[in-house]
């Protein structure tokens, strides 16, 4: 085996880890695990999660692109910290965005699609009542699954990120609410999308939208250990966990 090629190979299994300390971060971020303005020393997040703080450095990067986390010269990395005002800019954009991906799709839907659709909102209906974050996980998905599902790779990644920065303005805003009318809404969805009708579509995804943005108060803010908060994360993504 060449030089080259061995090299190469030995690069594998750190490009996986990269990946899985950016997922456990990223996780932990939008399932409201560490929430808005907390730090993110890169020592405590390596020690934790049992890589260098090279690697916790590459994904705190890579979250900052997607508005995740802020990066400050002197001052580290922290859990975005959006105002008021840049949260009701980052709705607004989505409600528009999404409009385009339910327009898109009406009418559109192959059987698969629709089967994979409604398997996930099976999903969503067995997690009510049992665990919050992962409720709050899957109606995102929701969401990403619709874009992803146009082939427009650009909306896709628009669609994408603004959903990742509402799950963090709620964590940050967000008071507590019934995931059931989430559910009833995604079911409407889809059916709307069977009939091909993009009105109605459009319309239940608004008040679903709106419905969402409406929720916003001040919530007080998480002051843990960030060990230990990453810890059931690290476990999801087969990293260290002390």
């Amino acid at each position: 085996m060449s030089a080259k090629a061995s090299g190469a190979h030995r690069a594998e299994p750190k490009g996986s880890r990269a990946q899985s300390v950016y997922r456990a971060i990223r996780r932990a971020i939008i399932e409201q695990a560490l929430r808005p303005g907390m730090k993110l020393p890169e020592d405590s997040i390596g020690e934790q999660l049992g890589v260098s703080r090279t690697l916790v450095r590459e994904a705190l990067g890579r979250l900052s692109v997607e508005g995740l986390v802020e990066l400050k010269p002197n001052k580290g990395a922290s859990v975005a910290y959006p105002t008021l005002e840049e949260a009701r800019d980052v709705f607004d954009v989505r409600r528009s965005l999404e409009r385009l991906v339910v327009q898109s799709l009406a009418g559109r839907l192959t059987a698969q699609q629709v089967t994979t659709l409604e398997t996930h909102v099976r999903l969503e209906d067995e997690a009510q009542g049992r665990d919050g974050p992962e409720s709050i996980r899957l109606a995102g998905e929701f969401h990403i699954l619709l874009s992803e599902m146009t082939g427009n790779a650009l909306l896709d990644r628009y669609v994408q990120e603004v959903s990742s920065r509402c799950s963090l303005i709620l964590a940050l805003y967000g008071r507590p609410h019934s995931s059931e009318c989430a559910v009833s809404e995604h079911r409407q969805l889809i059916e709307a999308l069977k009939r091909g009708d993009a009105e109605e579509a459009m319309a239940v995804m608004d008040h679903h939208l709106e419905a969402v943005a409406a929720r916003a108060v001040l919530a007080p803010r998480n002051s843990a250990d960030i060990r230990d908060l990453l810890a059931p994360f690290a476990r999801k993504e087969g990293l260290k966990s002390s």
